[in-house]
């Protein structure tokens, strides 16, 4: 009996479906370009991870490779968006470009701290991994509306470059499982920056103390010597009763325990500021409780990386092909030098492209010369296995040429000659005749 084979038919839908939102997702490459110090470097992995799950989180760089490169190799993988960390001689800078036709924008890079930074600076870090399967939430804050007449036309298209990196949000489909993480981008105007922080959604109980959380939840970080899940060490207590009510805060009543209502104004989170910010749960949340109804307080835990930045420069096209430069924060140009400027660009574009017909143009007639003289040599080809049927060994004849009969047996005599001269030389010598001896 044959082996059978399955055709999974019912998930061809679901595959395209899936092929057609991930074709719409925007996908970017995080590089560093050019020598960079070990802290940058540490920076790019970091802000990789911020851009996940929709980046190459394992691109590895070749000092050989140039920016070409990867704008060569991008559309090919439908990445929407580079960003280039390079190390200039003033400060670190960060290139966001737009593929395939631009723009091109330039940060430089006033401070920034890394994920290792602000994970050592807390009391109690947290693990992260799985937070990272799912892309973030954006947030944009303190942006001018860019429908402003006032608005300088660079900000708008800061704000519209930073909502492009990340897929856009659809509330009605969203599952609020997967909302894990938001990255905040924020318009400092006193300083002419744009802050980025990195937050991890958690979701923790009201109305409870924090010891009552902590033996619901379970402890927050593994003691010495354990697997697994750690388990919260009770062994210096002698009830339960004094891990709950024992004023370890030092309130003020004297025998040094506190009522349950005490450990709940106290220990609660922020006490009323929680109670005012709790929020139902619509679905069920990632975490130990956390089910549809309850009752909850949403906090935004920063992991980092954390960016100031300022714009520089805004170019339109791409790295190699660059175009009119439409912002710079230190060269002004009045309106007769962008004019000019931009009368060179438009002579600049109308020769390459003039160029590019007229290579277009020569591949096509190279192409046609090629193709005809491959049909010659076909021809030829066939005429001269027509000759060779009709050859018979002695050769053919031009009809033109005249040729006399002293020069044909002279030929033919020297032919003769050579050839009789050949076979002798060729014949063997005759054999001795053996003489009989004894016989007279």
């Amino acid at each position: 009996m044959g082996r059978r084979r399955k055709n999974r038919t019912h998930l061809k839908g679901a595959q395209d479906e899936k092929s057609l939102t991930s074709a719409s997702v925007p996908k970017s490459f995080v590089i560093k370009h050019g020598p960079v110090g070990r802290s940058l470097a540490q920076l790019v992995r970091d802000f990789r991870k911020v851009m996940e799950p929709n980046t190459a989180s394992r691109l590895r760089e070749r000092t050989r490779n140039k920016l070409k490169d990867y704008l060569v190799m991008a559309p090919a993988l439908n990445v929407s968006h580079l960003l280039a960390f390079t190390l200039t001689p003033k400060a670190p800078s960060l290139r966001i470009v737009r593929l395939s036709n631009g723009p091109t924008l330039s940060f430089r890079i006033e401070r920034y701290s890394l994920m290792r930074d602000l994970l050592s600076s807390k009391r109690h870090s947290r693990s992260v991994g799985m937070e990272y399967l799912s892309p973030p939430l954006l947030v944009l804050a303190s942006f001018p509306n860019p429908s402003d007449p006032s608005t300088p036309p660079h900000l708008s298209l800061v704000l519209k470059t930073f909502q492009s990196l990340f897929p856009p949000l659809s509330p009605h489909a969203l599952a609020i499982s997967s909302a894990r993480r938001v990255v905040l981008v924020a318009y400092n105007a006193d300083r002419g920056t744009v802050d980025v922080r990195h937050y991890i959604i958690t979701v923790r109980p009201v109305g409870v103390s924090r010891r009552v959380r902590r033996i619901v939840e379970g402890a927050t970080s593994k003691s010495k010597g354990t697997t697994g899940k750690s388990m919260l060490d009770l062994g210096n207590e002698a009830d339960v009763a004094d891990f709950l009510l024992r004023n370890r805060a030092g309130g003020t009543s004297e025998s040094g325990y506190e009522s349950a209502a005490s450990s709940t104004d106290v220990d609660s989170a922020a006490g009323s500021d929680a109670e005012r910010n709790a929020v139902s749960l619509p679905a069920d949340f990632v975490g130990r409780g956390n089910t549809k109804g309850s009752k909850k307080a949403v906090r935004l835990e920063e992991v980092g990386p954390r960016l100031e930045l300022k714009l520089i420069k805004v170019v339109e096209g791409v790295p190699g092909k660059e175009g009119g430069v439409l912002f710079h924060e230190f060269v002004k140009k009045s309106k007769k030098d962008a004019q000019k400027q931009q009368r060179e660009h438009a002579e600049r574009a109308k020769i390459r492209k003039q160029r590019r017909e007229e290579q277009e143009a020569n591949v096509a007639r190279k192409k046609g010369k090629s193709k005809e003289d491959d049909d010659e040599d076909a021809s030829d080809g066939d005429v001269d296995m027509d000759d060779d049927d009709e050859d018979d060994g002695v050769g053919v004849w031009d009809d033109d040429e005249e040729v006399n009969e002293d020069e044909f047996d002279d030929l033919s005599g020297d032919e003769g000659g050579e050839s009789s001269e050949d076979e002798q030389e060729a014949a063997p010598p005759p054999p001795r005749k053996k003489s009989k001896k004894g016989k007279p």
